[in-house]
């Protein structure tokens, strides 16, 4: 049942997932942690992490993460576990792949039409507001913790948070390189 739910989930994600990976993170934390319950807020924030660590694109390594940590919380394990990866995986790319093949002789076709331009014109701002969405879904208290809580480790998170987006947007850094800079900063900082 659970791999029914995943896939029906993941499938409405990828459906309407406009903007590429970084669009549908708002949507894949809404649908696993906050209606489903199948994960908790600091296990997607990981997801998320491990996600952009490793190679390909972010919508595809979250729904496999995502897939795979589902069906283990849920008590199953091993091959079982890696099936959850493979059908939220699946039903996250399965939306595109079917409406690529429909719409891409009619899109080369009408491509330069006032309607299409239209379409395009209205989903640009759409996607803006889903990357905006999933960036403020990652501001919570996992990522940076609460003045009143613990002081130290919110201050170390939003010079973090400043340092990096200083570092990429300015000077121009690798953001792999950002990354790992962050990484080792963490460690020595927080541990």
């Amino acid at each position: 049942m659970i791999y029914l739910e995943l896939f029906y989930t993941f499938f409405i994600i990828g459906l309407f997932g406009f903007g590429g990976g970084y669009g549908m993170l708002s949507l894949i934390q809404t649908e696993t942690v906050i209606n489903h319950h199948w994960l908790s807020s600091a296990e997607f924030t990981n997801i998320v992490a491990i996600s952009q660590m490793t190679p390909g694109p972010i919508g595809i390594n979250s729904a496999t993460y995502c897939g795979y940590t589902t069906v283990h919380n849920a008590g199953y394990s091993g091959a079982m576990a890696v099936l959850g990866s493979a059908t939220a995986t699946f039903a996250l790319v399965l939306p595109s792949l079917i409406l690529m093949l429909l719409i891409s002789k009619l899109f080369l076709k009408y491509m330069n039409t006032p309607v299409v331009q239209s379409i395009f014109g209205g989903l640009r701002p759409v996607v803006v507001g889903l990357l905006a969405a999933a960036t403020l879904l990652l501001c919570n208290a996992e990522n940076f913790s609460s003045p009143d809580v613990n002081m130290w480790q919110f201050c170390i998170s939003i010079f973090l948070f400043v340092a990096t987006f200083i570092g990429t947007m300015w000077l121009k850094i690798n953001p792999i390189r950002m990354i790992c800079y962050a990484a080792v900063a963490g460690l020595v900082l927080l541990y």
